[in-house]
């Protein structure tokens, strides 16, 4: 890899070669070894929308180097028609050049449509096509595989070929310009040696018959109740676009064209020698594909009695057959909307689950029912389904309606009442999603291959607590707890309710109210109404959080749940095997980390947990990291995700957390897959989209800022604290620090101690924002986010921000934070992120303010000095403020909150301050909440009240609790 004015370059290889799923690119780059998995992919494919953003494109290592594997369509768009590169440029070998020619050279066929069906290779296994390629394109593409093959490339002519057809499956444009044609080749195209390449193009549309009319077989129903079904000849007279039964009238020795009604026309006589030229054709070429001689009358035309039996093999596979060999074939009206009717299974409930004899139910209880099924306006039940299924008949006239019994309705109907049976009826979750996802949906069962559409009817106690549980205003609330010190706001009240009505039923649930609406305060509440109301279980529920707000949820229970015991489960000095279940006999709340919930997995799995919470649950949205599977597979009576984002990017994310709260309620990852993420991702399934909602909608309580009724009960502004842990690195360079002022202090004259104490205190305010900020280190690679756990915090809570559309103020002491804040913040959104600070003209001072305060120039961020941001500024834009680094005079920090909490801001502000637990930050932090002559001092004076304290107070304020360090 080179740097050349600013570009980053990187030489990089390609070759063709057949791979287990068939033809595939295989791209290496010069150089590249030892990088992390997914940088590769990132670096060339981290702009690219259609591959969602390189995730689709698989990265793995062959002789020690890493590879990207690009499927024909993926190589094609990556080398013809690439995304935006940034800062990036590519230099290819001859090899890979070679690649892009052909591709240059497919792209601009595509654009003009010149391509084709390839009927010398077409089949009913494998379409096929080609370009239009003459002179010098056709020798330049003959020549490019000629060197393909010099290079080892086998396939590489059937490179096109993929491409087309796998557009044709997923570019809604180019498929809507060969819809037409795809109806009528079917999904394969059969060949005869009756038919050469120009009659079959022909016979699809793609050049021009001129013939004025066509000929095509025709199925005609019985006429009575004991008449036959009939193979016809029938003619398509084109200037009257109709068809008609063709036949031989001995009186005028001349064809006619017989309308439904019984009248006639004549057909002019000079078609005469061409339709029985036709005629025969035709039947050489039914014969060739059927393997049989159909009946005819003397003038040759089709007169063919079938049978019941014989009429559903036609119109199911017979038809199909000689469509594929280019043969017309008029099937009854009826036919398609009947073969492409769905089996809808109906089932009205018996038991009276949800009434006073029968309240308790969770999601495994049993529920009988009556069923029917129906197709179309029919409906047959059980017993009849069954006969006609015995019977083995595929047509069925019920009501004077066709009915069509396929082999795969008779198969699935059969499977699905045996796992009915089997199971004495269907489970609650069952039912729940039958009903809920309404009249399309599909029930899958114990078998992933199972896909039956349902109408569930419930009786009317279900229906009752199904929409008391869709409305949470409905349900009944609970009187705030004694043990709750503090007062729930009527959402929050209703919140918690929510969580323990589906308590009650051992149902999951996910609380995904936007951020700072207090999911913290309503699981507290949910808690201390538990232990009021001794409904526990004989063991403490567990929470798992990121290590990075652990410390607010140790502080907000102590300020909000003092009566409740809680274990804090972390640390290097944790106990383990046995110890573990010692230590947390007397707990009401345990408390552990995502990382040590993988870790301490055997631990965690011991006991069966009253209540398993996970804060910020989308922790767990890739469903098979270790660290989700550890943490599916604790128990616990009741499950609750906490999380303001509980889907990020795919609806895998949301399955995730569903299958944590509720297993196998969304089905399995397959299932869900197949039927919800495919219809909804791909193709935009309107349907779909909403059967999805109505599906999750009952576990998911979601209230936003912007709600009329939660902002009238909210204040006009929220101040809370994160409280962050050092990593191990901050911990040792925090220690040395220390060690070394401790060690002078009794040493200097009182000048210099005062000295040393206010050098040593901006080292480790330093410290806390970042190492390299203390140790005046400059590269990109040094300023890594995860060397500090605060600007990973910031970069999280930023992350929140943006997905509201929200923006915000963040704030800091020192110039170089606020540069690296400002340049990771840019590259992450790709956005310009502003940086106030004291250096900065008047007129570029204004030009930021006034672009940022623009609601139609995007923006996130907008980081400002404290000293030179804090006061005379109006950026109402931002309804967030972050105090990154803690400057210890309240009125300062107020002051700097000003710039976004003031006259024209018309949303809720929301004030976030970052403490590093286990330093002087949090030390510092509780002395102004705890001691208010303190605080008086520190508003006059600042930081120089510290360097007046006793040695023993210093030793105090600056030594590490070492029980906090970052995992």
């Amino acid at each position: 890899m080179k740097m050349n004015s600013g570009l980053q370059s990187l030489s990089i290889d390609g070759i063709w070669r057949a791979g287990e799923a068939g033809y595939e690119v295989v791209l290496r780059v010069d150089g590249w070894r030892e990088a992390p998995y997914g940088q590769l992919r990132s670096y060339l494919f981290g702009w690219d929308a259609r591959s969602w953003y390189g995730t689709e494109i698989e990265e793995s290592k062959l002789n020690g180097r890493t590879i990207l594997k690009l499927t024909p369509r993926q190589a094609f768009e990556f080398l013809a028609a690439p995304s935006s590169l940034r800062l990036l440029q590519l230099h290819y070998s001859d090899r890979l050049q070679l690649l892009q020619q052909m591709a240059f050279l497919v792209l601009d066929c595509l654009e003009q449509g010149r391509f084709e069906p390839d009927g010398a290779s077409w089949s009913q296994e494998q379409t096929s096509w080609r370009l239009m390629l003459t002179g010098v394109l056709q020798q330049s593409w003959e020549k490019w595989l000629e060197a393909g093959q010099q290079y080892g490339f086998e396939g590489l002519n059937k490179w096109s070929s993929l491409i087309i057809d796998d557009l044709l499956q997923h570019d809604a444009s180019i498929h809507r310009s060969w819809n037409q044609l795809l109806a009528d080749v079917g999904e394969g195209m059969l060949l005869t040696k009756v038919v050469d390449e120009e009659e079959w193009l022909a016979a699809v549309g793609y050049k021009e018959d001129v013939l004025p009319y066509k000929l095509a077989i025709s199925l005609h129903e019985p006429v009575g109740k004991h008449g036959n079904w009939m193979l016809r000849s029938s003619i398509y007279f084109r200037e009257d676009d109709q068809w008609y039964r063709l036949l031989y009238d001995n009186g005028s020795q001349s064809w006619m064209m017989e309308q439904s009604d019984g009248r006639r026309l004549t057909v002019p006589s000079e078609w005469k020698e061409t339709i029985v030229e036709k005629l025969q054709r035709e039947r050489v070429r039914y014969a060739e594909v059927l393997d049989q001689q159909l009946q005819v009358d003397e003038f040759g035309v089709l007169q063919h009695t079938m049978s019941e039996q014989e009429a559903w093999h036609f119109l199911e596979f017979t038809s199909q057959q000689l469509l594929s060999a280019g043969c017309k074939v008029i099937l009854p009206a009826w036919w398609e909307g009947v073969r492409s009717r769905r089996l809808k299974v109906k089932g009205k409930m018996r038991n009276s689950l949800g009434s006073a004899a029968e309240p308790m139910f969770g999601l495994d209880q049993i529920v009988q029912f009556d069923w029917r099924f129906a197709l179309g306006e029919s409906e047959l039940s059980e017993e009849d389904f069954l006969d006609i299924a015995a019977s083995n008949r595929r047509l069925v006239k019920l009501d004077d309606n066709w009915v069509y019994l396929s082999t795969e309705d008779l198969a699935q109907v059969k499977k699905w009442l045996k796992q009915v049976h089997r199971k004495k009826g269907l489970t609650f979750s069952d039912v729940l999603q039958m009903h809920l996802r309404g009249e399309h949906a599909e029930w899958f069962g114990d078998d992933s291959d199972l896909e039956l559409e349902t109408e569930i009817e419930l009786n009317e106690h279900l229906r009752s607590w199904l929409d008391q549980l869709q409305n949470v205003r409905e349900l009944p609330l609970m009187e705030p707890p004694e043990l709750f010190l503090g007062e729930l706001r009527p959402y929050q009240q209703q919140g918690a309710s929510w969580l323990l009505f589906l308590r009650r039923y051992g149902l999951g649930a996910v609380l995904a109210d936007d951020m700072g609406l207090g999911k913290t305060i309503q699981y507290m509440a949910y808690l201390a109404s538990i232990k009021e109301n001794k409904q526990a279980a004989n063991a403490p529920s567990l929470l798992i959080c990121p290590t990075s707000v652990i410390g607010n949820w140790e502080r907000e229970l102590k300020r909000f749940t003092p009566h409740l015991n809680v274990v804090l489960h972390y640390g290097t000095k944790r106990p383990k095997d046995h110890q573990f279940l010692t230590s947390i006999k007397a707990a009401d709340l345990v408390i552990t980390s995502y990382a040590l919930a993988q870790i301490d997995s055997d631990e965690l799995g011991q006991v069966s947990w009253d209540s398993l919470c996970l804060d910020e649950a989308q922790n767990i949205k890739n469903a098979y990291t270790k660290q989700a599977i550890a943490i599916r597979k604790l128990n616990a009576r009741h499950r609750i995700a906490l999380t303001g984002t509980p889907m990020e990017n795919r609806l895998t994310e949301l399955w995730s957390i569903y299958d944590f709260i509720n297993p196998g309620y969304l089905g399995s990852l397959y299932q869900f897959r197949k039927s919800m993420i495919v219809p909804i991702e791909r193709e935009k399934d309107s349907k779909k989209i909403e059967a999805l909602q109505r599906w999750v909608k009952p576990f998911m309580l979601r209230r936003v800022k912007k709600d009329p009724s939660i902002s009238l009960s909210l204040p006009e502004k929220q101040e809370s604290k994160s409280f962050i842990p050092l990593t191990a690195e901050q911990v040792s360079l925090y220690e040395g620090i220390v060690s070394e002022l401790l060690n002078r202090l009794d040493k200097e004259t009182p000048m210099q101690r005062r000295g040393l104490i206010l050098g040593s205190l901006t080292k480790l305010k330093q410290l806390c924002d970042h190492p390299a900020l203390l140790l005046k280190q400059q590269s990109k690679r040094q300023w890594e986010i995860t060397r500090s756990s605060k600007l990973e915090r910031l970069v999280e809570l930023v992350d929140h921000i943006a997905e509201q559309g929200e923006r915000c103020l963040i704030f800091t002491q020192y110039i170089e934070m606020g540069e690296q804040i400002q340049r990771i913040l840019s590259q992450r959104y790709e956005l310009d992120v502003p940086y106030l600070h004291g250096a900065v003209p008047k007129q570029k001072r204004d030009d930021m303010i006034a672009d940022f305060q623009n609601e139609d120039i995007p923006h996130v961020a907008f980081v400002l000095s404290l000293k030179a941001g804090g006061t005379g500024l109006n950026l109402t834009a931002a309804n967030h403020v972050i105090h990154f680094d803690r400057w210890w005079n309240p009125a300062v920090e107020n002051q700097a909150t000003d710039r976004a909490f003031r006259i024209g801001q018309t949303r809720q502000v929301q004030v976030h301050k970052f403490v590093t637990i286990g330093t002087l930050e949090e030390k510092i932090d509780e002395m102004i909440d705890g001691k208010q002559q303190l605080n008086d001092q520190i508003v006059q004076q600042s930081d120089q009240w510290i360097t007046e304290l006793s040695t023993d107070e210093l030793k105090d304020l600056f030594t590490l609790r070492s029980s906090w360090l970052k995992e």
